[in-house]
């Protein structure tokens, strides 16, 4: 018996001990410079400490610290990872839209896990992946958030809502194959509509994205204004707001834009078409503009080359001369712009290419950062969490050589990430 006793001790001690926590770690990086908001100046020689995923000081210079080991960032500029508003993980660049007939929703995870670790490393440590399949960026989601995945934070929509027929809905196929390959998210009437955005909340959805005018590759060749009523638009927005998520909308046409900036639509994705009135309403109700700059280099990379069709062809070369002033126009009236560069269109990783193009419409280096950065946290309602570097904050972490502050293009090229106090290898 008291043998038997001993051993039960014995396994209750190691079941203790397998449940209990792992020991928080603090790690010690050492700075050659540290930018900790994109308003700041660098500061100099500096020593981030970070303990379970979370800052827990910055102080200057490289003194004598305890900490249970060190990372050498001494020849490095650091800084907060950037934030992209508007990726697709789960898929890869190509016109070959008759895959979404043959490939299983379950292989956009084994897409995603590549891609998540992809965009990870090119300083991307949070990502609002801007509609996908059922379940796929919410595995991913879950998947980056526990560690078993390398990659950043997502913020995820799933499935977009749409108008029959529409942006978002299933097209190009037969009828019958339309109709089994719809994910049950597109909605007709307002009582229909707000139906899918507490449906969409029920299954996880961190965002509503919903496709407010029609889309330049999507097999319609219609035109690109709104798709939604009013009414609708106002029953999405309202009835998300209720349960306190945000509506991000694609939007090409200027009175789509108008439209759904009015019904009180959060945030703006593409925005080609914007004119005067549109970028009025946007700047009256505080819509913010994501021009996904990056979306246009990527698929104009693939003209003339069988990528697409012919009917996709057209439109991409209707709205290239538009995407080029994009940012200067919506500046002009006061509309604020934040980063988002719809990866999935081009090649997963090169995100940071978006903030050079960006500077090319009359953003300043600080501006752009900002808009990656800060501003971007701000639309994610995160800005109390990511975004700069300071204490409390999750400890998602880059470093680059050069200044980003005197040019902002150095961050194309990026040599060390954390994410959530985990380093990305």
């Amino acid at each position: 018996m008291k043998h038997f006793c001993k051993r039960l001790m014995a396994g209750a001690s190691l079941l203790a001990a397998i449940g209990a926590p792992a020991m928080a770690e603090t790690v010690a990086i050492r700075a050659g410079s540290v930018i900790t908001d994109a308003g700041a100046n660098p500061t100099g020689p500096a020593t981030i400490l970070v303990t379970d995923g979370t800052i827990t000081s910055i102080t200057p210079g490289h003194g004598a610290i305890t900490a249970d080991r060190e990372i050498d960032l001494r020849a490095k500029t650091v800084l907060p990872g950037l934030i992209d508003l508007h990726t697709h993980l789960t898929g890869d660049p190509g016109g070959d839209f008759w895959k979404e007939a043959v490939e299983p929703d379950e292989w956009g995870v084994v897409v995603g896990a590549k891609n998540a670790r992809v965009t990870a490393l090119a300083g991307f440590t949070t990502v609002r992946e801007a509609g996908s399949g059922q379940e796929t960026a919410f595995s991913l989601r879950r998947g980056t958030a526990e560690g078993i995945i390398p990659g950043p934070r997502i913020i995820a929509a799933g499935p977009a809502l749409a108008i029959i027929g529409g942006h978002g809905d299933t097209n190009g196929f037969r009828p019958e194959v339309n109709a089994l390959l719809d994910t049950g998210f597109n909605c007709t009437g307002v009582i229909e509509c707000a139906a899918k955005v507490r449906l969409a909340s029920q299954n996880g959805a961190d965002v509503i994205k919903i496709t407010a005018t029609g889309g330049v590759l999507s097999q319609q060749g219609r035109g690109l204004e709104a798709h939604f009523s009013p009414e609708e638009m106002k029953a999405i927005a309202d009835t998300a707001h209720s349960l306190g998520l945000k509506v991000m909308a694609h939007a090409h046409g200027a009175r789509g834009i108008q439209q759904a900036a009015e019904a009180g639509i959060d945030t703006i994705e593409h925005g080609t078409y914007l004119d005067e009135a549109a970028a009025k309403a946007m700047k009256a109700r505080g819509t913010v503009l994501v021009p996904t700059l990056m979306a246009l280099e990527g698929v104009s990379e693939g003209l003339g080359k069988g990528v697409y069709t012919p009917v996709v062809e057209t439109k991409i070369r209707a709205v290239q001369p538009l995407m080029n002033s994009l940012v200067a126009r919506a500046r002009q009236f006061g509309v604020t712009v934040a980063f988002g560069t719809d990866a999935g269109v081009y090649q997963h990783g090169r995100n940071a290419e978006e903030l050079g193009l960006m500077k090319k419409q009359g953003m300043t280096d600080r501006e752009v950062l900002a808009s990656a950065t800060t501003g971007a946290a701000r639309v994610l309602g995160m800005e109390n969490q990511i975004g700069k570097l300071a204490a409390g904050f999750s400890a998602d972490i880059i470093a680059v050589d050069g200044n980003p502050l005197a040019d902002v293009t150095v961050l194309e090229k990026v040599d060390f990430v954390m994410v959530r106090g985990r380093v990305i290898e």
